[in-house]
Order: structure tokens, then sequence, then C-alpha cells
């Protein structure tokens, strides 16, 4: 079935930042999906579209991402009259139409929203759950409930503390379930509240824009001693290994990366690239949790967030769908965060006992 309409407005995600929002009808109906932002971006992400006018939303609004949507993205698609099935040939028009290795001509944001839509709407189609569909789009047979990684104590460009590392996170490996990892990992985080309130005070129990804590720490390593004393006092040093997504191009300065880069500069502080692999040698020496399944199943992947996230739930669904084995969305704190948690709890219970959980073999799910 063909697509009918599309049109696509401006919205607001988690921090206030305008984002795209994509409604595309078919016959079946209206299918709608809202696309996130990051607050730390690689070299080698595709561009997302900003307006640059700095007198409306301060430089960050996305009318021309949405404008490139409703006039030129629309309007081809019309035209080639494909099934919203077909996603890899939608897709292909866009990127065609784009002509750019990193989707700066329309960006990323006007892309990604249509391509999300369309998804859903080839669902729909069919007459299948979505993370069903997109298990077909990928030729995978089963599927799998990831392995929550819940970043539960926040620095980098993701909170106003003085942490330079960007994300501590937990991740409940030996659960029997995703609703028992929802648990664990929600006990282990109130655990942790009362932890930092005990040390610093009430105030340090403000959270950042992912939902985890943001205590005004400076040293890396007393992050993890507040994960380690939580995770002890809810009873799971069994169950959780500890991970980070240290963001280092957030700090890095000249060729060395400032570990205080949210002080005024200092570059006598500044460390090298060497010392910094020093410095995580020595979170894996200290607290070996995390590492070891890295090291003995080599790499994984993450189907992930960012930190500007909307009400959207279609991540959980790719991961489902996508066998990742893994997904990080943020604490199990504020509803962008857990609209996505809630909707795998959902798919496990529609599985039932068909259900299968990562686990411990999350860097590798579907390993025999």
């Amino acid at each position: 079935m063909s697509i009918t309409k599309i049109f696509a407005r401006e919205i607001l995600d988690s921090r206030g930042n305008p984002t795209v929002e994509v409604d595309l009808y078919t016959a079946k109906g209206l299918f709608r999906a809202a696309v996130p932002s990051g607050a730390s971006t690689g070299i080698y992400e595709a561009l997302e579209l900003r307006d640059g006018d700095k007198s409306r939303y301060l430089g960050k609004g996305v009318s021309k991402a949405v404008e490139h949507i409703n006039k030129t993205i629309v309007p081809a698609l019309l035209e080639k009259k494909l099934s919203v099935v077909e996603q890899e040939k939608i897709d292909k028009v866009m990127l065609e139409l784009d002509g750019t290795e990193n989707k700066s001509k329309f960006g990323a944001n006007a892309i990604l929203g249509v391509s999300l839509a369309v998804c859903k709407a080839g669902a729909a189609e069919k007459g299948v759950p979505l993370y069903r569909h997109i298990a077909d789009l990928a030729g995978n047979s089963e599927i799998i409930l990831p392995v929550p990684a819940f970043n539960v104590i926040n620095g980098g460009s993701h909170a106003g503390n003085k942490l330079a590392m960007q994300e501590f996170m937990i991740l409940p490996v030996g659960a029997s379930s995703f609703h028992e990892a929802m648990r664990i990992g929600a006990e282990v985080y109130h655990n942790l509240k009362n932890v930092i309130k005990a040390k610093y005070g009430k105030d340090a129990t403000n959270v950042g824009d992912e939902g985890g804590f943001a205590p005004n720490i400076l040293e890396n390593n007393e992050a993890l001693e507040l994960l380690k004393s939580a995770i002890e006092k809810a009873g799971y040093p069994d169950k959780i290994v500890i991970g980070m997504d240290v963001a280092a191009s957030e700090f890095h300065r000249s060729g060395k990366y400032d570990l205080d880069f949210k002080s005024p500069d200092d570059p006598a502080r500044h460390i090298t690239g060497e010392k910094l692999g020093d410095l995580y040698k020595s979170f894996i020496k200290n607290y070996p949790g995390h590492c070891k399944l890295a090291q003995s199943s080599g790499w994984g992947v993450m189907v992930s967030h960012r930190s500007g996230e909307t009400e959207d739930t279609f991540i959980a669904d790719l991961v489902v769908g996508l066998c990742t084995g893994q997904i990080k969305t943020g604490a199990p704190c504020r509803s962008e965060r857990l609209a996505k948690y809630n909707q795998l709890m959902r798919i496990e219970e529609e599985l039932g006992n068909k259900a299968v959980f990562a686990g411990k073999n999350f860097r590798n799910p579907r390993a025999k």
C-alpha cells in the first residue's frame, strides 16, 4: 500500500530544543515518528540540520529540515508510488535526493523522521508488530530482548556537574528476563539516590538529561565507588556489571584531554591520550565486572537513545528486531526514557514463553 500523505512539523524534545516530527498516512491510518538529538556528537555522525537563526530557539530551530520534507522529499516519494513495505527503496530515494555522504543537504533529522514513519506504516501494512517487521527487514528469524544499560550517573555534556566522563551505567546481565532486569535497575537506582544523598546531601540527587544522578564530583573513580556501594546495598553484586560511555571527544583539547573541562581552562591539567588510556586501565583493574565479557566476546552492537529524546518508542522495537542484545536509553527515570523501557516490557509480555532475554550473552546474543 502506498503513501497518501506526509506532513512534517517542528516539536520540542526533552531538553526543550526543536526537533522533527513526521506524520505519514496510508489507507491503514496515521503513523507518527519523532527524531531525537544528541548533546555530544562524533565527527563521523550524520549531520543534524539546524536553522542557525539566533533570533529563534537560539539558532536550534529545525524549520529548514521540516521544509525539506514537506517541499522536496514528500513530492518525490508520492510520485514514486512505492509501497510502505519497500523500506530500502524509499530510503534509497531519499539518500539519492540528498546526494551527500553525511546527509547534510536535507539533514539526517529530516531523512530519519520519514524513514521511521515508513517503517511503522510497513509493519501495519503487513499486520505484524513493529519489532517483527524490523526483524524481517534485517533477515532475522529470531527476536531477542536486550539487557538494559541504565545510565544512572550523568556527567560530561549531559549534566551540570564537574564530571568529565559522560555516562556511568549498570547492566543487569544476571537477570532472567527483561522484567527482572528493570526491577533490578530500579532498585539499584533508588539505592544510589540514598547513597548520594547520605554522602553529599539532597541537592546532589538532581538528575541530568538522561535521568541519571549528577552529583557535583570531579573524580571519575568516585562515581564508580558510588555505583559499587549502591549495587551492594541493593543486593545484586553478582547480577550487575558496570559500563561507561566516556565521550572523550567532548573534553579533547589540542591533542590532549581535559578531565576538568567544565572549569576555567588550565592546560597544566590536560593529559595525553596515553595517560587517558592508563586511567581506563585503572578502572578495569579496580572495577573488573564491566570488562570481562568484552574481553572474551569481542565487539557488540548497542541500540541507543540520544540525550534529547521524545516520547517515541521506536528504538525499543528496533533493538528487539535487530537482536543486538543491549540497549541504553537512560536511567529508570524521566518519561521519555521510561517510554522505551515500558514498551520493551510490553513486548516481552506479548511474546510470553517465546521471549528470549540476552542476559550474559548481551554482546553476542545469537551465539549458541
